[in-house]
């Protein structure tokens, strides 16, 4: 393009033919400038970290793989910044859960809790900061008794499962403001130097205003557990929740909502109108989808094809691309656009997984918390939205799920709920897949 020039980050292309080192020896070696740009406007700060040598109180909720890697990821934060961590409680619905939770942290058993109601351990416990990394059908419960609890989370993405349960995400993030406590959702690529320095280069006018793009989100299935003798309908769907609606929101919303964050953060507001198709090929247990596309309308023009897969054997490809009147950009890659100027962000880590940690630490104790909540509330908003079309075969608009009374997705509440895991009522829904044209809604509870 004439007046163009090819401005080079380590790009998601390239990351599928390379090894991730590369992109990280990219990062250490590049000199970066004064800091100025940030994800929520807490990098910009060249100030020193709080004074070190403090214990920071620590417990988990949530002995999945991704929960004890996010303990590991506070450690190493905590580290960095020359604190040590004590952890108080580990929390599974699951006795073996909880118990090889802490024998992975070689922590002492005596700190375990089991059962749906052990979260309630770790609210009443002495914990400054909570890590919540249980299925997402839980999060409004538990994101709720830990802010009315008076603690500070690091909450893992999905914020919810449906319309009623961001909405109340979105009320306990307001009152955490309010109580001064911090609230951090675990979108690790705002942390990410490319995507920090290609955003800022965004806004800065490189690739003019974005018209367009694709996201991304193609790969196999995680895991499947299989149903064992003597377990209940909520052992079953708890164990093999990433393969249930109810418990995860489907992988459009479990997984594929990175994609939609960072389409909302580069775009700079939220999708107004979803369009979407889906189905089941392949799929074994639960009864989700296997595949979506969505055409997500963000208004004044300006469309983002939404796409994500999990069936094994197949392309896979992760990845956010975006045209501008005057470029395009690979979202944490290869950028084509006007020469700018732009100050870089100074990092702790260059892990985003754990710089993450260090944001959320930082905040608390320079009396300055940070709040994710509302971002973190967008993105589970807008992948729940293109999952609802595609459910349904409708056009389902971003008012449906947050103004419009009237909408049969306004109300919108999967079941069973996280109270009924909690009370011992949990009846499983069929494993197959909705089907579009049908009355999907009637499959759930609905609740004003």
């Amino acid at each position: 393009m004439k007046g163009m020039k090819q401005i080079n980050t380590p790009s998601d292309t390239a990351a599928l033919a390379t090894p991730e080192m590369t992109r990280r020896k990219f990062l250490r070696d590049t000199v970066f400038t004064a800091a100025g740009i940030s994800a929520f406007g807490i990098l910009s700060s060249n100030a020193q970290s709080p004074a070190g040598g403090k214990k920071l109180k620590l417990a988990l909720v949530g002995c999945g793989d991704r929960g004890l890697k996010a303990v590991r990821n506070f450690t190493d934060a905590a580290k960095l910044l020359g604190h040590d961590i004590e952890i108080l409680a580990v929390c599974d619905a699951f006795e073996d859960k909880a118990n090889g939770g802490a024998r992975n942290l070689k922590l002492d058993p005596s700190i375990c809790h089991w059962g749906f109601d052990s979260y309630k351990k770790a609210a009443a416990s002495d914990a400054e900061f909570i890590i919540l990394a249980t299925p997402p059908n839980f999060r409004p419960l538990h994101f709720d008794t830990m802010v009315q609890a008076g603690k500070h989370c690091f909450v893992e993405k999905p914020l919810a499962v449906d319309p009623v349960g961001a909405r109340a995400i979105l009320a306990s993030g307001e009152l955490a403001k309010q109580k001064g406590l911090a609230a951090v959702v675990g979108f690790q690529r705002r942390y990410e130097m490319s995507y920090l320095i290609n955003k800022a280069k965004i806004d800065a006018g490189a690739v003019g205003p974005i018209l367009g793009g694709i996201i991304q989100w193609n790969t196999r299935v995680p895991w499947v557990r299989e149903r064992q003798i003597g377990w209940s309908d909520a052992d079953y769907m708890a164990r093999n929740w990433l393969n249930f609606t109810e418990l995860s929101g489907d992988h459009i919303v479990e997984q594929h909502i990175h994609n939609f964050d960072i389409a909302n953060w580069f775009i700079g507001r939220t999708p107004q109108v979803f369009s979407g198709m889906g189905g089941r090929a392949r799929r074994v247990t639960g009864n989700q989808f296997d595949f979506f596309s969505c055409d997500v309308d963000y208004g004044d023009g300006v469309h983002i094809q939404s796409m994500c897969r999990q069936i094994s054997g197949t392309y896979n490809r992760i990845s956010e691309f975006f045209r501008g009147s005057d470029g395009e950009v690979n979202a944490d890659g290869r950028l084509i656009g006007k020469e700018v100027t732009i100050q870089t962000p100074t990092l702790e880590s260059d892990e985003p997984l754990i710089q993450e940690h260090v944001e959320l630490i930082k905040g608390v104790l320079a009396g300055k918390p940070l709040n994710t909540i509302k971002e973190g509330t967008d993105a589970t908003f807008a992948a729940i939205g293109a999952r609802i079309s595609a459910y349904t075969g409708q056009v389902v608009r971003w008012s449906d799920m947050t103004a419009n009374t009237q909408s049969p997705y306004y109300s919108l509440a999967l079941s069973p709920s996280a109270l009924d895991f909690e009370t011992g009522t949990v009846v499983m829904p069929p494993e197959t897949p909705p089907l579009p044209g049908q009355p999907w809604v009637q499959r759930s509870k609905s609740k004003s």
